[in-house]
């Protein structure tokens, strides 16, 4: 635990939260900011800082979870059409607590504010240059 991680606090009891499901390995709450109704962040009881810090171990207990919780969430309203599973890793992308947190956010019309912008940067790929990214993420594995 770090004595200054507000999720840690969280787990801990020391700040109150909406508990959706918990076990001895991971907490799941609903998130104070409620993105669309049923956000919900799972979060894994002990402090790791992000998926760099995660051991196989620490994912698998986590990701094990989602479907279970996932699926709660979408049967709780009739309403819900689909929901994006989101988790930041690092400040440039988007992560503000530093504590590993997956956001499981439902979607209930495609007019809501939650909006993912993704970038065709695909004329600027070749095969040759496809190949080599991939090569290099391999060798890394």
């Amino acid at each position: 635990m770090n004595d200054n991680c507000i999720f840690c606090k969280i787990i801990n009891g020391e700040i109150p939260s909406y508990k959706v499901y918990e076990d001895e390995k991971v907490l799941a709450f609903l998130d104070i900011s409620q993105t669309t109704p049923g956000h919900t962040l799972v979060v894994p009881k002990k402090h790791i800082k992000n998926i760099f810090s995660a051991t196989d171990s620490d994912a698998a207990d986590i990701f094990s979870r989602i479907p279970k919780i996932a699926k709660a969430i979408k049967n709780s309203n009739s309403d819900i059409q689909g929901m994006n599973i989101l988790n930041n890793n690092e400040e440039i992308a988007y992560q503000s607590v530093f504590h590993m947190h997956i956001h499981l956010v439902p979607r209930y019309t495609n007019k809501d504010k939650f909006k993912i912008e993704f970038s065709d940067n695909s004329k600027q790929f070749d095969e040759e240059k496809l190949a080599s990214l991939a090569e290099s993420i391999r060798k890394e594995l």
